[in-house]
């Protein structure tokens, strides 16, 4: 296979503390002077330096035609490494090389100038990309009907939304044919029917021949997309291979017990947590299958059990739990709730207890969700925890196809079938 890019002992050093910063221009010369008119200078005290690799020693190859996953922690060196390969900063040790034409979106209106309209934008990417003016002509009506932005295409790009802004931005990057196209976290930007039109032009741009590198914490549309993932843990690549297996390394390497993302959650000390409100909810574990201990992450269709630890201030008569699931836009999924179970009986409770509850198969569609817990004594709210934590629901061959689920909110177990008909159909509802 031929490789797009190659990266060898690829290093970025950073220096935190004292340091001389670079003035570029009279403006930044002025806020400098002004600000040291104003800041005490103690005499023979310096702040010590220090340093640290943002990313170091990364070697990997990508072939033409591939669509690598890159993920990791925040932190872990994802962007500093496309910052380095989009040529937005330069590595302090080692090189890469690049066989084509690259387009990045990194960041909403990435390329763009604010004060030029959406129009003029798209040309000058163009140019940037060394497009001929022609070539940009040709693909102008697919970028802007792909970004959906006619009535603003003349209106400033200063003017646009995020929404609008990154819209054009993945459209003009993608329809310009680059050899190479990476595409950072950006999407999440965008609403839901856009980052699913974003993923199916990515895997067409794929089998086109051209090389995409995609960086997401959206572990199902990393799965969906990519076969190769690198996975970077404090600037490393740690694994690279199958995407599958870098996305259970992953969710292994980041929920290990002792950081709070193990299957046991902390939530003594909950930052959300409703202050006015008393503190009940201890601790949550998350199991699947057989009682074996769960990460933040599901597959889709799996069994998961839920287990409260709750520390009880005095006796009540009726305790009621809720587990409640968002999407990452606020919009409520699924509640369980203990009023929901008609065989539970509610006997008084006291101290400290364990509350379970079993779901045979978690059929939500595969993405990140938000979970929010609430307790009450009877109609008296006690607890809230809003935005407790958050977890990952991977696909799966769910429907035993081998096809990814499809897009909406949950699955359903279904079958059809084909039938004949008695009579044929009639051509005329009068004859």
């Amino acid at each position: 296979m031929v490789s797009m890019i190659e990266v060898r002992g690829l290093s970025k050093q950073y220096r935190i503390g004292h340091s001389i910063r670079h003035i570029s221009n009279v403006r930044e010369l002025a806020v400098s002077a002004v600000r040291g008119a104003f800041k005490r200078q103690p005499k023979e005290e310096h702040q010590p330096e220090s340093f640290f690799w943002a990313v170091k020693d990364l070697n990997f190859d990508v072939g033409a035609g591939e669509i690598i996953g890159v993920i990791g922690a925040n932190g872990a060196g994802k962007s500093t490494l496309l910052k380095i390969l989009s040529r937005i900063t330069d590595p302090t040790e080692g090189k890469v090389t690049l066989h084509g034409r690259m387009a990045s979106l990194l960041e909403v209106g990435t390329g763009f100038h604010p004060e030029l309209t959406g129009r003029e934008n798209i040309f000058l990417n163009g140019a940037i990309l060394g497009m001929r003016h022609a070539e940009i002509t040709r693909k102008f009506d697919e970028i802007v009907a792909f970004a959906d932005i006619e009535k603003f295409l003349d209106a400033p790009v200063k003017h646009y939304s995020s929404g609008m802004a990154v819209r054009l931005g993945f459209a003009v990057a993608a329809h310009l044919q680059p050899e190479i196209l990476v595409i950072d976290e950006v999407l999440a930007v965008g609403d839901m029917a856009f980052q699913k039109k974003c993923l199916g032009k990515m895997s067409e741009v794929s089998k086109a021949g051209r090389t995409v590198l995609f960086v997401s914490h959206n572990m199902a549309a990393v799965e969906n997309l990519c076969q190769r993932s690198l996975l970077l843990r404090q600037g490393r690549v740690i694994f690279d291979g199958d995407t599958k297996s870098a996305v259970g390394e992953y969710i292994s390497a980041t929920n290990r017990p002792g950081k709070g993302f193990g299957h046991a959650i902390d939530l003594s000390d909950a930052p959300t947590r409703q202050p006015h409100l008393a503190q009940i909810f201890r601790r949550i574990e998350l199991f699947t299958g057989e009682d074996q201990p769960a990460p933040r992450a599901v597959q889709v269709g799996e069994r998961l059990k839920i287990k409260f630890h709750i520390s009880l201030p005095c006796e009540t008569p009726k305790l009621t739990v809720a587990f409640c699931i968002n999407t990452l836009f606020g919009q409520r999924v699924l509640t369980l709730n203990t009023l929901c179970d008609p065989e539970l009986i509610y006997e008084p409770l006291s101290g400290d207890i364990q509350v379970v509850c079993d779901v045979p198969s978690l059929t939500l569609v595969p993405g990140e969700y938000l979970v929010s817990l609430f307790l009450d004594f009877g109609a008296e709210h006690k607890d809230a925890i809003p935005d407790a934590f958050h977890f990952t629901v991977l696909d799966g061959n769910y429907y035993g196809t081998g096809k990814a689920t499809f897009s909406g909110v949950f699955v359903s177990p279904h079958r059809w079938s084909v039938e004949p008909v008695a009579e044929p159909f009639l051509q005329d509802a009068g004859s």
